[in-house]
């Protein structure tokens, strides 16, 4: 699936199923609830946290709700997600092409 038929299926659902989006407002509060719950996992699964009783590995789930509430956010606001996304690596490549391959930290290998 491409991101521009993600935008179209997420938009699809919503009118089928979800009445109508949310605010965007509230929106940005959903994707920062489920970005939370994304750490929540990430902590536990690669931090020094454990998991509680009961709780699971889900870190997919979490990580397609984030993008899930993203999407519906574009949506909402008119986003193309695939052209900012485009014009993002067009940004990141002629502004740090070189940037990370002379950074010393980067190079470093792991003990």
């Amino acid at each position: 699936m491409t991101i521009k038929e993600a935008q179209q299926k997420v938009d699809e659902w919503i009118k089928e199923y979800g009445v109508r989006y949310f605010s965007e407002l509230t929106n940005m509060a959903v994707l920062t609830e489920e970005v939370g719950e994304l750490a929540r996992v990430m902590a536990r699964q690669y931090g020094d946290q454990s998991f509680k009783e009961g709780e699971k590995l889900n870190l997919g789930e979490e990580m397609a709700d984030v993008l899930w509430v993203l999407i519906c956010l574009a949506n909402q606001t008119g986003i193309d997600l695939t052209e900012e996304l485009q014009r993002s690596f067009e940004k990141k490549t002629s502004r740090d092409s070189q940037r990370h391959r002379h950074n010393p930290k980067l190079s470093a290998k792991e003990t």
